[in-house]
C-alpha cells in the first residue's frame, strides 16, 4: 500500500524537479520529436499564426503566474518555458518583429533579413 503524502512531502515536490518528472517530460519530447514530419504543402496565413502563438504565449505566462501563487513553482517554471517556447518560434519564423533581438529569442539580424527577403519573395 502506498503511503500518503504530508502537505509537507506535497508542497516540496513542487518546489524541485524530480527525477521522475525530468524522465516524463524526456519522455514526452522524445516521443514529439519521432512524431514530427515536415510539410511542404503546409500555407501559412502569417498574421493568423503570429497571433495564435501570442496567444498560446500568454496563455502559458498566465499559467506560470498561477502555479507560482499556488506554490508548484516546478510548473510554473514549465509553463514559463513553453511561454517562452512560443515567442522565440514565433520570432524564428518572422510571426512577431522583434529587431533581431538574439538576446531574447534565437534570431539574428541575418536571419531576420532572410525571413523578410523570403515573405516579399
Amino acid at each position: 500500500m502506498e503511503k500518503t503524502k504530508t502537505q509537507e512531502e506535497k508542497q516540496e515536490l513542487k518546489e524541485k524537479i524530480t527525477s521522475e518528472k525530468l524522465a516524463k517530460y524526456f519522455d514526452v519530447t522524445s516521443r514529439a520529436l519521432k512524431k514530427v514530419k515536415l510539410d511542404s504543402d503546409v500555407v501559412v496565413d502569417s498574421k493568423k499564426s503570429g497571433a495564435d502563438f501570442l496567444d498560446m504565449a500568454q496563455r502559458y505566462f498566465e499559467d506560470a503566474k498561477h502555479f507560482e501563487k499556488s506554490g508548484d513553482f516546478v510548473n510554473a517554471f514549465a509553463a514559463l518555458n513553453y511561454a517562452h517556447g512560443w515567442l522565440d518560434a514565433g520570432a524564428r519564423l518572422g510571426f512577431f518583429d522583434v529587431d533581431g533581438d538574439n538576446v531574447l529569442f534565437t534570431v539574428d539580424k541575418e536571419h531576420v533579413a532572410q525571413i523578410k527577403k523570403h515573405k516579399n519573395s
